[in-house]
């Protein structure tokens, strides 16, 4: 069943049969783009400065919603409606301040071939679709919206997996785009069983926003087609609870219902999700749906998001009224995804107070400080990698070892770094 705004919407659109409404084909060919068919569905007329700077935005950063999302668009409400500041373009997206950049992540520069994002030692980000079902204003790649809406062809896509094959400490295969989901059912199918021919690869993850704007999409087709390939896991990103409507709720259940692990990613929206309230709801739906929250992300510096990014501190403080006063399962892990390609960084309130040689001081989320007592006579297995000698219990299988980097290779015994030093450090420099 549709609602009768989403009925009345329909007709305007194409026609008065249901069926066509909840077909996904149907809703991608008609996404809302311009202005007038914008206003026209929601039976609105925007402010006269919204309508002059729209063709000025939308030329730079395109819009497009489907017609089932511009339906939850509350009318009354347009100034602060969640769904219309995710969807509709603001001038505030032509303003780029000093420190927002085009690839906030460097993906372009961690990619070893057209598609792959190499970042992390064990997985990789494949990128197989250029395509989304809604163009989201708060969007970390804003800067490909648009340029090159398009689906990768086999020769493309089968470039990445060659890079995969060839790479066999990748255990982890994240898909994204664009929206993997946009792909036919069948080429979607393909390149999953092109990924399961690979030995190494044990987990696939799929990044889709379709449960949140596009339910539709979630076919019984499509769910049996990724039951094939289990363990495959989905990551979705509902940024507040109206999304988390009937139809989504169907979608996710289809999915839970197949075995898939789900799991969601919200970023922090001023004047989207900026509150303790809000956060709670959202995640105690998402569970309530058998969704993890698994992210909650500060807002990218990507050039035209200033308008969306809060203060490190609102997450803090909403990370505070999660811990402690819900279920452990209920409370995403806050990262800044950090600029340069440095990867996720959990940022997280502090709860450790301070230590000493036999005692750590702690506090937990009442205020409460309380002490914890270190055992007195730990031996600590010294470890020189050489496995076969060790007194631990280690048949754990074919694993490959790799070197450790980073902060671990500090901590590690078989490993003689001791310290780590930034290629263009001043000091060093004098030295030569």
């Amino acid at each position: 069943m549709i609602s009768k705004k989403q009925q009345k919407m329909f007709e305007k659109i194409d026609g008065v049969a249901e069926s066509g409404w909840t077909d996904w084909k149907w809703q991608i060919k008609h996404c809302i783009k311009d202005l007038k068919t914008f206003e026209s569905l929601l039976g609105v007329q925007l402010p006269e400065d919204i309508r002059k700077q729209f063709e000025t935005i939308a030329e730079k950063f395109p819009m497009s919603i489907t017609p089932y999302y511009l339906s939850l668009i509350d009318t009354n409400n347009l100034e602060h409606d969640p769904i219309f500041k995710q969807s509709f373009p603001v001038i505030n997206e032509l303003y780029v301040e000093q420190d927002d950049m085009s690839d906030p992540l460097d993906e372009d520069e961690d990619s070893p071939v057209p598609g792959i994002t190499h970042r992390y030692p064990d997985r990789v980000l494949f990128l197989v679709s250029n395509t989304c079902s809604m163009y989201c204003r708060h969007c970390t790649r804003k800067r490909r919206v648009g340029d090159q809406d398009s689906i990768p062809s086999r020769k493309e896509i089968s470039k990445g997996i060659e890079y995969i094959k060839n790479h066999p400490q990748i255990r982890d295969v994240l898909l994204s785009g664009g929206d993997p989901f946009l792909l036919s059912t069948d080429y979607l199918d393909w390149i999953l069983t092109e990924l399961r021919k690979i030995e190494h690869v044990e987990i696939i993850r799929i990044g889709t926003r379709t449960p949140v704007v596009l339910p539709y999409r979630i076919t019984d087709g499509l769910v049996e087609m990724l039951k094939k390939h289990h363990p495959v896991w989905i990551n979705t990103h509902f940024n507040h609870p109206r999304e988390l409507t009937k139809s989504s709720r169907r979608a996710l259940r289809k999915l839970a219902d197949a075995g898939i692990p789900l799991g969601n990613q919200t970023v922090l929206l001023a004047g989207v999700n900026d509150c303790p309230r809000i956060m709670k709801a959202l995640v105690h739906k998402l569970v309530a749906n058998r969704v993890r929250p698994y992210y909650l992300y500060q807002c990218d510096l990507a050039e035209g998001l200033s308008h969306f990014r809060t203060p490190v501190g609102k997450g803090i403080e909403i990370l505070e009224s999660l811990i402690g006063h819900t279920s452990g399962f209920c409370v995403p892990t806050y990262v800044i995804d950090a600029p340069g390609g440095g990867g996720k960084i959990p940022v997280m309130p502090n709860y450790l107070i301070s230590w000493s040689t036999n005692k750590v001081i702690l506090r937990n989320y009442e205020g409460v400080i309380t002490t914890y007592k270190e055992p007195d006579s730990y031996e600590p297995t010294f470890c020189d990698r050489k496995c076969d000698k060790c007194d631990l219990d280690l048949p754990l299988g074919e694993i490959d070892e790799v070197r450790s980097c980073g902060i671990e290779s500090l901590l590690a015994d078989y490993d003689e770094t001791i310290s780590l030093v930034p290629a263009n450090n001043i000091r060093h420099k004098r030295r030569k």
